[in-house]
């Protein structure tokens, strides 16, 4: 893959309107650690889209690799990227909440530094939280193997969540989320392993609905991991969330779980 800068997307000519403080400016909050071989495309990504309006707020949190490095030539390519230099490994949530802490702009948007954006992802996204009326927006994606060479099949999303749908599904990615920090406030991440998820769930809870857009808007990167690791991992993390971090008994968190595995089953049963 290649990690040289280039400014040849559609977006970049768009940078001299990076500091306008407008309604349609969004803070991309991007946590990096060990993407040295995967953040270029990401960025890449960004700097293709149609809404030219966005800061891309990468939080670097101190890979053995030369993602800072990487990232220093990006920063330099383009003004509307900023490099958080994390002084420590603290993972994803306290990454993000580095990012989320600087962020500028009425809407937060999230990337994760492996996955990528198709060019129409910010400008669709915002027309249909703005028609929606919506402080909370997610869309459908796809995922793609590690080296980019196979697309899977499309995964849809639902029209909207609750904070009560939302505990048993897994339909929000977090790489498609979009937020109007007017309206849901200041946010940061606890440090858990599905920070998303549970910040997710906290935003629901304040009474806050999640409107799905049902479209092909985002590529989720499967990495070269062991999957039947990640999954008894996974599930240990999701229990964890909800009879710990929401407190729920032991009858409620086998209830709630047992839909979310359902589902996940359903979603990932094919790539």
């Amino acid at each position: 893959m290649n990690r040289t800068p280039t400014l040849d997307a559609p977006g970049a000519a768009a940078s001299a309107a990076y500091g306008d403080m407008t309604d349609d400016l969004v803070s991309i909050i991007t946590p990096a650690y060990r993407a040295a071989h995967v953040i270029g495309d990401t960025v890449r990504s960004v700097l293709a889209q149609t809404h030219g309006n966005w800061e891309l707020l990468i939080a670097e949190d101190c890979s053995p690799d030369d993602t800072r490095q990487v990232v220093r030539g990006w920063t330099e390519a383009d003004p509307r990227i900023r490099l958080i230099e994390m002084p420590r490994n603290g993972g994803p949530a306290a990454a993000r909440n580095a990012a989320l802490e600087q962020a500028r702009g009425r809407w937060l948007a999230f990337l994760d530094s492996d996955d990528l954006w198709l060019p129409t992802k910010l400008e669709r996204t915002i027309a249909f939280a703005r028609k929606r009326d919506a402080a909370f927006a997610f869309t459908g994606f796809r995922r793609i193997s590690a080296d980019g060479s196979r697309t899977g099949r499309y995964i849809g999303v639902p029209p909207r969540l609750t904070y009560r749908q939302l505990l048993g599904n897994t339909a929000i990615a977090t790489s498609t989320v979009l937020l109007d920090a007017r309206r849901v406030g200041t946010i940061r991440m606890r440090k858990t392993y599905y920070d998303d998820f549970h910040c997710w769930l906290q935003i629901l809870k304040q009474g806050h609905v999640a409107f799905g857009l049902d479209e092909d808007l985002m590529r989720y990167r499967v990495l070269d991991r062991s999957v039947s690791r990640n999954k008894r991992r996974s599930a240990r993390h999701v229990w964890a969330a909800y009879h710990d971090l929401e407190q729920f008994g032991f009858a409620k968190s086998l209830w709630y779980f047992s839909q979310y595995a359902v589902r996940g089953f359903m979603k990932y049963r094919q790539f």
